[in-house]
């Protein structure tokens, strides 16, 4: 598992968000999330972070974490259950 993520991190490169750039810090993290699911280093069923620790991760202000997560579950990828956390849909 530990290769796979390594050779995922290299197919994704590294991560930085342009905050200067279009679009949204929001649709940045939640595009970077969604990358990272559509290679397998976010598999189905694993719990994500928490929306402090990803906004921690991500160098982004908690609302914006929040944000991207609430459009990663419009769009399917991301399913939360209270009190338990979210979790990854599917690729």
């Amino acid at each position: 598992m530990d290769r796979e993520c390594d050779q995922a991190d290299e197919r994704l490169g590294t991560f930085r968000i342009d905050r200067t750039a279009l679009p949204y810090l929001y649709r940045q993290v939640a595009g970077h999330i969604a990358a990272r699911i559509a290679v397998g280093q976010l598999p189905q069923s694993e719990m994500l972070s928490s929306e402090s620790a990803l906004a921690k991760e991500y160098g982004v202000a908690l609302g914006t974490a929040r944000r991207a997560i609430g459009l990663l579950r419009q769009e399917g990828l991301l399913v939360t259950i209270r009190s338990r956390g979210t979790f990854v849909v599917g690729r």
